[in-house]
């Protein structure tokens, strides 16, 4: 095995690739962390003024096929080069961040978000292929943690910016700086971008879908998957209504399914077509990782999905304010400015939406609280108390309504959900090849499980932020503790596969990882937005919802566990044959 002291230098193409990655992540996080907030805030603050059945849909349902498109588009880059597919992927997002502040309604949103996830779609196994691609068994850790240290100097910097822009110029400014940052990315691309091999792999397209299926499974596999995937998201948006007729369709197709295996098993076609042939799974133990590490993704990205709403609604984090501002005024007054002039105007029409209400036994259980978490959209949190002995005075006095706007933005502020996610990211920045070096010398898979329990104990921890008196305190404790298990576990996931994948497949390997975190986009979507109705808006029971996903990041590492124990040798003959087939095809051609 290599030493330190043998360590390959890195291609140009890795330091390229790394300023890309910085530029992409700064628009994807500067959005993302805050379009739980976006999605729910009132259309009156210029959000979408949706709910959570909303907000899973579309923090679901657009990661999904985002994180699904690189199983398609990595392998096209083997085949069509990596500069051309990123020059694709640029000139889909930039316009799509665009037009994504024109979009008001649910569908043309999604619609349009779509375009967003199909361009980062085609950028993500290529970045990813390309520090593959450039990086060695000496360097490959290293370079893996340097590449996940990128993505975090543009995850700490977008949403540290993001809520500066929102609050200073709108909503709509948020997606228009997005664009600028994509459009940057045109310039490394078109101008010091060079591929990272000369011999581009020619395969024909028909062979690269072959080879696709050999990995993943043959077509009948994806038709039982794929209907079942699209039943539960249409039972999740109503489209379906219930459950046992949901429930009733799933088994009928699952039983069909077996059937036609059965009656294909009775063909004795040597050359038979798709629809002759019977489910196949590609490359098992390769599958089973992903399905694992779907767990884990899953887990993960409740700090984006659920976090930011959790602390909006529930944790008072006058505390970290109050610290900033004793830190440096300056900070204070840039990190959690208020708009004031907004803030009166809301305070006028709630005062409005008071008086005209007839309904007294509705007020304390129903409006104030709606105009409560209205104001909390505007990180003002203003007791319910306050409101109804306030409200009532103001009424169409616009110099008592800025009076107040004036007051409560100082007295109540709190801290945007999306300034206090990042300094997961900061952490990332500081500590990331730190902590690479460190856990270089262990096994990699025993690093990821040991990182899937650091960050799902993170999350329990910060499940008991609200019920604390110093509650902004705990939450930003709980993110430096999911800092470290996300450096110990994340770019080790990527590793992994980097690792056993053929050299010339690993752009098509990179982008079969990425069906892990499609579908663990998905489900966390999905399954925030609904224990989060249920456990959190009507049972009242927020930390019961991190309860649960922490338990299932601890079902993970058990599965990740039995993993190592079962299939890891299996993968590890897969690579030893890879390589004797390399090395015999490297002597016929001498």
């Amino acid at each position: 095995m290599a030493t330190n002291k043998q360590r390959s230098s890195f291609h140009t193409a890795f330091y390229i690739a790394n300023t890309m990655e910085i530029f992409e992540r700064l628009a994807w996080y500067g959005m993302y962390t805050l379009l739980a907030n976006y999605v729910m805030t009132p259309q009156s603050q210029g959000g979408l003024g949706m709910g959570n059945a909303e907000r899973g849909l579309i923090m679901g349902i657009v990661p999904f096929f985002l994180y699904l498109f690189p199983v398609v588009s990595g392998a096209l880059a083997d085949r069509f080069g990596y500069r051309k597919m990123f020059l694709l992927a640029f000139t889909i997002m930039a316009p799509s961040y665009f037009l994504l502040s024109f979009a008001k309604d649910l569908w043309s949103f999604i619609a349009i978000f779509m375009l967003v996830a199909l361009g980062a779609g085609i950028f993500k196994p290529v970045v990813t292929g390309t520090i593959g691609r450039t990086t060695d068994i000496s360097n490959r850790g290293l370079g893996f943690g340097i590449f996940y240290m990128m993505v975090n100097i543009g995850g700490f910097l977008g949403p540290l910016i993001a809520p500066i822009v929102q609050k200073n110029l709108g909503w709509n400014w948020v997606f228009i700086i997005a664009a600028l940052w994509i459009s940057l990315n045109f310039i490394p691309a078109l101008f010091f971008y060079k591929e990272p091999t000369k011999n581009l792999d020619k395969k024909p397209l028909a062979q690269v879908f072959n080879e696709m299926q050999q990995v993943l499974g043959n077509a009948r596999l994806a038709l039982l998957i794929v209907p079942l995937l699209f039943l539960l998201i249409a039972f999740y948006a109503e489209f379906i209504s219930s459950g046992v007729l949901t429930l009733t369709i799933a088994l009928s197709w699952i039983i069909f399914s077996v059937c036609w295996d059965l009656i294909a098993k009775m063909q004795s076609n040597k050359t038979p077509s798709w629809y002759q042939q019977t489910m196949q799974i590609g490359n098992k133990p390769f599958m089973i990782y992903l399905l694992i590490l779907t767990g884990f993704w899953t887990v993960y990205l409740q700090i984006f999905v659920t976090f930011p709403l959790y602390v909006r609604d529930f944790v008072d984090t006058a505390d970290l304010v109050d610290l900033l501002h004793h830190i440096s005024p300056w900070l204070y007054e840039t990190l959690t400015s208020i708009d004031t002039k907004l803030f009166a105007h809301e305070l006028l029409n709630a005062s409005q939406k008071l008086l005209n209400h007839s309904n007294v036994n509705n007020l304390t259980t129903q409006v104030l609280p709606e105009i409560q978490q209205a104001l909390k959209s505007m990180d003002v949190r203003v007791p319910i108390s306050e409101l109804n002995n306030v409200l009532p005075l103001i009424a169409n006095d616009h110099s008592l309504a800025e009076h107040y706007s004036n007051l409560w933005s100082v007295k109540y502020r709190q801290m945007n959900p999306a300034t206090i996610l990042s300094i997961d990211f900061l952490m990332i920045i500081c500590g990331q090849v730190f902590i690479s070096r460190f856990i270089d010398k262990f096994n990699t898979l025993k690093v990821l499980i040991a990182g899937t329990a650091i960050l799902s104990a993170a999350l329990l921890l910060n499940g008991i932020a609200h019920s604390l008196l110093f509650g902004g305190l705990l939450a930003v404790t709980s993110v430096l503790v999911f800092a470290i298990g996300e450096m110990t576990a994340s770019p080790k996931s990527q590793e992994y596969v980097a690792s056993f994948a053929p050299k010339d497949k690993v752009a098509m390997f990179m982008g079969y990882y990425f069906v892990s975190m499609a579908l663990g986009n998905l489900f966390a979507g999905l399954l925030s937005g609904w224990l989060y109705s249920w456990l959190v808006n009507s049972l009242k029971q927020p930390s019961l919802l991190w309860i649960i996903i922490a338990s299932l990041g601890a079902f993970t590492c058990l599965a990740l566990y039995v993993f190592n124990q079962t299939l890891v040798k299996e993968l590890n003959e897969q690579q030893v044959t890879a390589l004797d087939k390399s090395m015999q095809l490297i002597n016929e051609n001498e």
